[in-house]
């Protein structure tokens, strides 16, 4: 059984990049879906204000900390956090290493533009692919869709890349509907920096815990509000995990 880590009421797996890839591609390709989350500080912020959200993240199969930020964080607060696995570190290590050659994998989301760069660097086959239209969430009839095809179309690794909290929530679905296999990966952006269809941040400033300040660099409209306003709530959520795990027990 994999050991796991309580953190702001998740329980995270403590697990490297090349345990959790191998444990996930040990599933076998037939099992019911189930599904892998990778939260970071602004889902962490997102997940603590919305119940029935949280509910997806504890559903998941594995939980995963994508997040340096947070992990430092934790520790300086004297709490003990799970190692961190990136949601694009992890997709980079599955398919370099476990997906087998000629092996179709399957994407929800992910501009079919990107495709040939994805499927030429990667040398993988053409894969299943459904993008679905904008704001397909709010739509049940488009959201079904989305759904059927992760049934219709089986495959041991389904890249959920409609960012969050979209893709947790389609994963959850499938789950519950029942009729589907394989193994959901809710990994947002992460098939567009393998595409080169995005900038990653280099090895160095990832490893330093600043590739939030890279993306925000790098797309400040889209992500200002996220880094500067919302995820530094999470820093008020690990103080509160803090105090109550330093209160006295009656």
């Amino acid at each position: 059984m994999t050991r796991t880590r309580l953190l702001l009421g998740l329980d995270f797996a403590c697990l490297d990049t090349a345990q959790a890839a191998a444990l996930i591609a040990g599933r076998p390709a037939d099992a019911p879906f189930a599904y892998v989350v990778t939260p970071n500080a602004d889902h962490l912020v997102r997940v603590e204000g919305n119940p029935r959200l949280r509910a997806v993240y504890r559903q998941a199969w594995l939980c995963l900390l994508d997040s340096r930020v947070v992990e430092r964080l934790a520790r300086l607060l004297g709490l003990a956090p799970p190692s961190v696995v990136t949601g694009s570190d992890l997709t980079a290590h599955l398919l370099t290493h476990h997906v087998q050659r000629g092996e179709r994998i399957a994407i929800i989301g992910l501009s079919p533009d990107c495709l040939p760069a994805l499927t030429g660097r990667l040398n993988l086959a053409p894969p299943a692919h459904y993008d679905p239209p904008m704001g397909f969430e709010r739509d049940p009839a488009a959201f079904a869709a989305a759904m059927a095809f992760v049934r219709d179309n089986p495959a041991r690794f389904v890249f959920l890349a409609v960012g969050s909290p979209r893709q947790e929530r389609l994963a959850a679905a499938i789950a519950a509907a029942g009729g589907a296999t394989g193994t959901g990966l809710c990994i947002g952006a992460s098939l567009e920096f393998l595409a080169g269809h995005r900038r990653r941040a280099p090895g160095w400033i990832n490893a330093i815990g600043l590739e939030w300040l890279f993306r925000l660099a790098s797309e400040p409209r889209r992500l200002a509000r996220r880094y500067l306003i919302d995820s530094p709530r999470v820093i008020a959520l690990l103080w509160r995990q803090r105090r109550h795990a330093q209160a006295p027990r009656s």
